[in-house]
């Protein structure tokens, strides 16, 4: 089991509104909207998908990394990296 998934059908629910925001960015460049409005929707696209990574992050610490801290040893050692690069990624983007 995934840490999202008791939350699984909330993420699918954004992710689809996210969908639903960059098929109105793709709209927007096709009418030749003005630079600065697609800007700032393209700003509210990266919040939202930040957003859903940070919830999918959490479910992850809570879940599958807590787990393996539980059980010890070397899985352990390697959920914590995996998260640890996971949130490096996150930070850098």
């Amino acid at each position: 089991m995934r840490g999202y998934t008791d939350d699984k059908d909330a993420v699918l629910k954004r992710l689809r509104r996210i969908e639903g925001q960059v098929r109105g960015l793709q709209r927007m460049v096709d009418e030749d909207t003005y630079c600065i409005d697609i800007l700032t929707q393209v700003s509210a696209v990266t919040k939202a998908l930040q957003a859903v990574a940070l919830e999918l992050l959490d479910g992850h610490l809570d879940h599958c990394v807590r787990q393996a801290v539980a059980a010890g040893g070397a899985e352990a050692d390697a959920k914590l990296a995996e998260a640890t690069a996971a949130i490096a990624r996150l930070v850098r983007s």
